[in-house]
């Protein structure tokens, strides 16, 4: 006799009952994974739209607690267009000392593919910038772990890494070129660009006013979350919403805004907000210590207010902390809960074009 599908998919979805109610007040955003999300039946009556109303409320009741840690200027910026500019942020000097130190030594790397593209994540854990202060002083600069605090809405400690950006004109699609919301509640990502960005190196993109929701946006998920079966898009499924931007208008957003910047520019966004990083004609290399900050929606208090306590401060987390999120993932993917997309390529420089890329 041959077992039914169906039927085991449905004690999967009773026996794991308990875990999927407990995710409607988490972070989880998967419509396809947890079938409470993607219910249709719930969702016609606004679970999802709840959901998002609710966190934005939360998101906004701990991010006037966090003013201080902003300037009145960056504040208004984000409040009006959901990231904060700093051209010419580090001191020149500090900067030029940070350039040499990155371009006249090795790192260990890891590195993801998706599409054409290499996303690279050298190490600067504590062991890595012995010989490196300038490095270090950016990579702990509390002005950008304000910004991240406050643009994310927890005063938890950010991940901060340096990442490298290598980009084929020619080959799969960059799943990142497309405009998306990483998730449905606020959540902060930087980039201290090292390198010029101009309009053919794939610049970061961002809808101005996006992290805000608007009627017609809620109508819009709305419909989503309650029609599953007729999305495409795998990561839309999965809570990452895609859009093209011919939609923007009935969404009551403008256009993108291409983030073409200078070296030593510094962009804090709320990637609840639609971004992208934009295609490129040509091959690219952009290089930028990268900072995100995604923590639980519905906390009344801000994260690490309770005595500073949080996880990414505790000493023996934070001296290697990149090291212990990749060998983290990896622990799960042997576990069988989820794949690790980063692999380890070696020591070597930071903007390498290793084989086969």
């Amino acid at each position: 006799m041959s077992s039914n599908p169906k039927s085991a998919v449905n004690l999967r979805h009773v026996l794991g009952f308990p875990v999927y109610f407990l995710q409607i007040f988490s972070g989880a955003k998967s419509f396809e994974k947890n079938p409470l999300l993607g219910s249709r039946f719930l969702n016609a009556n606004n679970l999802h739209v709840l959901r998002v109303s609710l966190a934005m409320r939360m998101a906004a009741m701990r991010r006037r607690r966090l003013r201080s840690r902003v300037t009145a200027a960056q504040a208004e910026a984000y409040e009006r267009d959901g990231y904060v500019r700093i051209d010419n942020f580090l001191p020149e000097s500090q900067f030029r000392q940070l350039l040499e130190e990155m371009h006249g030594g090795e790192f260990e790397r890891v590195d993801m593919r998706q599409g054409a593209t290499i996303t690279r994540r050298s190490m600067i854990d504590d062991q890595d910038l012995q010989s490196r202060p300038a490095l270090r002083q950016a990579r702990d600069n509390q002005e950008l772990m304000g910004l991240v605090q406050y643009v994310g809405s927890h005063a938890g400690q950010a991940l901060v890494t340096l990442q490298t950006v290598l980009a084929k004109a020619n080959g799969n699609p960059d799943p990142q070129s497309d405009l998306h919301s990483d998730t449905f509640h606020a959540t902060a990502k930087a980039w201290l660009f090292l390198t010029d960005v101009g309009e053919e190196d794939g610049p970061f993109c961002y809808v101005a006013g996006s992290h805000k929701m608007t009627e017609q946006r809620y109508a819009w998920e709305k419909e989503i979350s309650t029609s599953l079966d007729a999305v495409e898009n795998t990561y839309s499924r999965r809570g990452s919403l895609r859009l093209s931007p011919d939609r923007l208008a009935a969404l009551g957003y403008p256009q993108p805004t291409r983030m073409v910047v200078k070296a030593n520019t510094l962009i804090v966004a709320d990637t609840h907000g639609f971004h992208a990083r934009c295609a490129s004609p040509v091959d690219t290399t952009r290089i930028e210590i990268y900072a995100s900050l995604r923590r639980a929606p519905y906390l009344p208090f801000v994260a690490g207010s309770l005595g500073g306590l949080h996880v990414g401060a505790v000493p023996f987390v934070k001296k290697r902390v990149n090291r212990l999120v990749v060998s983290g993932l990896k622990r799960m993917q042997k576990l069988g809960l989820r794949g690790c997309p980063w692999h380890p390529i070696g020591q070597g420089k930071v903007d390498e074009w290793t084989h086969g890329q």
